[in-house]
């Protein structure tokens, strides 16, 4: 019988890097996610095959069940290897589902590019659990680590509030529908930024968070509140300048962007993926002069 399971993408609009410590955080779920379906298979083997936005075939393998329950982690992880350390941790949550199964074959289809940076391993982990009834926390946990608010949007059709209170997700959902909205772009930055990487980074380079953390837990809820663009691209602004001199690094705007009229924030981890753009004037001929084709206004992208 054949099954097919849905996550949303994500977009972090406060709260990144801090988010690992605690700090309140402010997400939205995309219009673009990835689709997970599963049928009976044989051989006690999972004939895996992932689409990408485009119908191409970016990854196609046969797993044993023997490699999933005997994987043993390695240095220079190839995709194979990524997805059987998600399947050997599933397993681990649930091992009846292989116990009792002759194998599956099994088809992921994105509804974005993949390295637009959506959350390609987020919504698989999520539709993953989804499909083997565990907890997709504890399976992020377990497997890439990370806050888990990717798993939260995955999990979520509105805006949400997230953050971590004593090692657990604290999720609430929050009315956030600006009436700027139409002032509101999503760059891409035409190169896909690693998380785990820039993670490390923020740890090497991370000052005094006890003051940074309350700055940022009173900066996202603001956001949330505002009802003024000139207020919300305040707040947008302030936030990177917290950042910027957390991580000592310049602003993307100060990069990249420096004779732009109006505000830009990265979002999620700083110097790639997407930018969230906030124009008084359509700025879709500003960067496609610079080089920067993918230009989403807010309601293309967000749920």
């Amino acid at each position: 019988m054949e099954k097919t399971f849905y996550s949303n993408g994500k977009l972090l609009i406060s709260g990144e890097y801090a988010v690992l410590d605690g700090a309140k955080a402010l997400a939205l779920p995309t219009k673009f996610g990835q689709y997970l379906t599963v049928s009976s298979g044989e051989n006690h083997e999972i004939n895996w095959t992932s689409f990408d936005s485009d119908k191409s075939i970016w990854f196609q393998e046969i797993i044993s069940f023997a490699e999933i329950i005997n994987y043993k982690k390695t240095e220079n992880q190839t995709a194979k290897e990524t997805l059987n350390e998600i399947l050997h941790e599933a397993f681990l949550l649930n091992p009846k589902v292989l116990n009792s199964s002759d194998g599956f074959t099994v088809t992921t289809q994105l509804s974005f590019p993949k390295f637009w940076g959506l959350g390609t391993s987020s919504t698989l982990i999520n539709n993953i659990a989804q499909w083997l009834e565990i907890d997709a926390f504890r399976l992020l946990k377990n497997s890439f680590g990370g806050s888990g608010y990717d798993i939260a949007c995955a999990q979520n059709d509105t805006a949400i509030l997230y953050q971590i209170i004593e090692g657990k997700p604290e999720v609430e959902a929050v009315n956030f529908n600006p009436i700027f909205s139409d002032h509101l772009y999503f760059v891409y930055l035409n190169q896909k930024q690693s998380s785990k990487s820039a993670i490390a980074a923020y740890y090497k380079k991370q000052n005094d968070l006890n003051v940074v953390l309350p700055e940022i837990n009173k900066i996202t809820i603001e956001i949330t509140e505002a009802t003024a663009l000139e207020k919300f691209q305040y707040l947008l602004q302030k936030h990177e300048n917290i950042m910027s001199e957390v991580l000592e690094m310049p602003t993307v705007k100060e990069a990249l962007f420096n004779d732009f009229n109006g505000t830009i924030k990265s979002l999620g981890a700083w110097g790639g993926d997407f930018v969230l753009v906030v124009s008084s004037e359509n700025p879709i001929p500003y960067f496609k002069t610079k080089g920067f084709e993918t230009v989403l206004p807010y309601k293309e992208m967000i749920l």
